[in-house]
């Protein structure tokens, strides 16, 4: 079974076309190239087509149809995803709306100044989020696997305009006290927690109709560092505008609560997003059997 090896599939060049696109034609430009894209990887990218479709038939219970045209929606949104996050990091944040629910959450997390952990997932665009919560006045800081190629990486910092501060994940574990060092100054981190490399320590609940492996990493944090927990997501709904979810901030102790018990809690919220945003899921890998 094919498993997540902590790397994007996109490459410099890429990058550099919708850039060049972006900045001479406009968004509307770059998502016309963007179809003739899609279909590419629609037509030739049996790899990370055959779990995608795996996602729509088995947990979704789409018909074959419906599956291959929510497989090619994907693409396109995905797509999409990347040339807003360009965008965005680019300073451009008013190409888009925003409908924010749960706003008022984060800024209660904010009040309470005691710092907060935002679980996430790779479902829709967190980085475009991560632009927003300037207005919040908490400085945020966003955890991402050090998986890019050294030249994408290098060229997508070089146009970035960040609200925001990256900690890479690291194999010396240095990100864990970056992470420790943020919260002790009261700071937000955010962090995916539904992709792990072989090897970490996983913990596994039911998701979409089957068992399904998570990273223990980040549900370890949230019970341990005490600190306020949140779930947030970002999806696109129209060409420009972009819907936002945070729920309450809740506090989890080891006295209490079990690292499963957050697991849980976790998974139910992704799951009532992914049902309703299913073509934003954008797991290109055997997702519901990577625990065998």
């Amino acid at each position: 079974m094919s498993k997540w090896q902590g790397k994007s599939q996109t490459n410099v060049t890429g990058y550099k076309i919708f850039a060049f696109f972006i900045r001479h034609f406009g968004i509307r430009a770059a998502y016309t190239l963007l179809v003739f894209v899609a279909f590419y990887y629609f037509a030739f990218s049996w790899k990370s087509s055959q779990p995608i479709l795996s996602f729509y038939r088995q947990r979704l219970g789409f018909s074959t149809g419906r599956a291959y045209w929510y497989l090619y929606r994907n693409y396109f949104c995905f797509g999409q995803t990347l040339i807003d996050k360009f965008v965005v990091l680019s300073g451009q944040v008013k190409a888009f709306t925003f409908e924010f629910d749960g706003e008022h959450h984060l800024r209660q997390i904010a009040r309470e100044g005691k710092g907060a952990i935002l679980l996430s997932a790779h479902a829709g665009n967190w980085e475009v989020a991560g632009q927003l919560f300037s207005h919040i006045d908490v400085p945020l800081n966003i955890v991402m696997y050090d998986g890019e190629e050294a030249n994408i990486k290098q060229y997508l910092e070089g146009a970035a305009n960040r609200n925001f501060k990256v900690i890479f994940v690291k194999n010396d574990l240095s990100h864990i006290f970056k992470i420790n060092e943020a919260l002790l100054a009261n700071e937000i981190v955010c962090m995916h927690a539904d992709r792990f490399l072989p090897g970490n320590k996983t913990i596994t609940a039911d998701f979409l109709g089957a068992s399904a492996a998570f990273p223990e990493g980040p549900f370890i944090m949230a019970l341990k560092f005490r600190v306020p927990v949140a779930y947030v997501h970002a999806f696109k709904e129209t060409a420009t505008h972009y819907h936002l979810y945070s729920t309450p901030p809740k506090h989890f102790n080891s006295r209490e609560h079990r690292v499963q018990d957050i697991v849980t809690d976790y998974v139910a919220n992704l799951e009532t997003r992914v049902r309703r945003y299913p073509e934003q899921w954008f797991n290109y890998y055997d997702f519901w059997h990577t625990s065998s």
